[in-house]
């Protein structure tokens, strides 16, 4: 018999009951044990019949889903093929994409499945953050750009199609606290004092938003004297306006010693601040001449009401911190699917978008409260590539059921371990 093959091995089909992503029924166990199928039962409406599927069916398959590596409803198909360990985890039956997306059109309305949602999100943003011994937070506000030639998508100031969410992060812990689904065309300095306010109406009673950072779109006086009141530190990146303008020109030289740029400062307020502020102002000579620019340095003004002990170069350096927000973006968007939306209509891919901010925050959730401290830093990509995607063999005897899975020793004490901890947050939460 000719080979036919490069290598001289045979695939056949096997009736034994496999899984490619042995350690997702550890997240599965995490998402369970912190309440996400019975608060979804508990806010979204049900499906009005006795053979629909529950909320909570849908929910809990997409952030499965998300978690897994999904990046469109499509993807169902995969998720369904490890039905043996869906089993494992109670989930019999997974809805097909089709019966997804509508549902995710149902559930559009703001006041039924876009709110419950939202209660959702909160609810278990709230169980981790009791978790968590820390009092003060940082807030980083910072907008999203999700591209999509979608039926009812706007153009972006960046001249793309699609959509631009609002989202509000804490540094500290890297959750979401707020997500906000919006147009595209929407301006990105709009609506930033009542998102802020709805971030701070979000945090336990016993925690705060002590600090906030965000871009040049929340420059506006309102947001200022907003964050005064609240006597929360701020660092803003300053539009630069005439005003601003004229300001750097009138700050005298005064080079910071050891590196490559000029730092001064000045103190400066808006028509409509009711104090002034600190204008931090980073001069940069530009490396490379542009034909049209004459402009021999390149200028960057941070607003802050820091204390003066904080000298200009801390407050810089803080406030360039809120790059990690930016991770955090990539992270959302890249690692759990959300660069592409899967509906025609925005108010679907809200819910979407929603689902998958709660899958990243319950990612969040089980790094750190279920995994050990070394795993601390790592993205969903790294968990997906270590631990997630195990082969495993599900079988049935005597009548217990064993995931067994294709690990080294210390890769099945780790999951041990992470078996453990998710059951005392079950305990804690129930």
């Amino acid at each position: 018999m000719i080979r036919q093959t490069v290598f001289g091995f045979k695939i056949e089909k096997t009736e034994e009951s496999l899984t490619a992503h042995g350690g997702l029924a550890l997240l599965a166990e995490y998402n369970h044990g912190m309440g996400l199928r019975d608060l979804a039962d508990r806010y979204l409406p049900g499906s009005g019949s006795n053979r629909g599927y529950a909320a909570s069916a849908f929910v809990d398959s997409l952030v499965l889903l998300l978690q897994a590596g999904g990046r469109r409803l499509e993807d169902l198909r995969e998720l369904r093929r490890e039905s043996p360990l869906l089993k494992l985890v109670g989930r019999d039956e997974i809805p097909d994409s089709d019966t997804v997306g509508d549902w995710l059109r149902r559930m559009g309305d703001p006041k039924t499945g876009q709110a419950g949602l939202g209660a959702v999100r909160d609810i278990l943003t709230h169980r981790l953050l009791r978790r968590d011994e820390r009092k003060d937070y940082t807030l980083d506000m910072d907008a999203m750009q999700v591209e999509g030639e979608k039926q009812d998508a706007k153009f972006t100031y960046q001249g793309l199609k699609g959509y631009m969410p609002m989202l509000g992060y804490l540094f500290e812990s890297g959750i979401c606290l707020l997500d906000e689904f919006r147009e595209g065309n929407e301006s990105p300095g709009a609506g930033h004092v009542a998102f802020y306010r709805q971030c701070k109406e979000r945090m336990p009673k016993e925690k705060r938003i002590a600090r906030f950072r965000a871009d040049s779109a929340s420059y506006q006086a309102e947001v200022i004297n907003e964050l005064e009141e609240d006597h929360v530190l701020w660092t803003i990146t300053a539009d630069q306006d005439v005003a601003i303008q004229k300001l750097i020109k009138d700050i005298p030289e005064r080079p910071y010693s050891g590196c490559d740029y000029e730092l001064a400062e000045t103190v400066h307020s808006m028509g409509k601040t009711k104090t002034s502020f600190r204008l931090v102002v980073k001069r940069e000579e530009r490396r490379q001449k542009s034909l049209f620019e004459q402009e021999k340095y390149f200028h960057y003004a941070v607003a802050t009401n820091l204390p003066e002990e904080k000298s200009a170069f801390d407050v810089l350096t803080w406030h360039n911190q809120r790059g990690q927000a930016e991770n955090f973006n990539k992270e959302l968007k890249i690692g759990f699917g959300q660069d592409q939306m899967p509906c025609g209509q925005i108010h679907a891919n809200a819910v979407y978008f929603r689902i998958g901010a709660i899958a990243y925050n319950l990612f969040v959730g089980f790094r750190r409260l279920a995994c050990p401290a070394a795993w601390g830093r790592h993205t969903i990509a790294t968990f997906r590539w270590k631990l997630i995607q195990i082969a495993g063999r599900i079988v049935r005897h005597a009548g217990q059921v064993v995931l067994k899975l294709a690990a080294e020793t210390d890769l099945l004490t780790l999951a041990h371990g992470i078996r453990r901890r998710c059951y005392e947050e079950n305990l804690a939460t129930s």
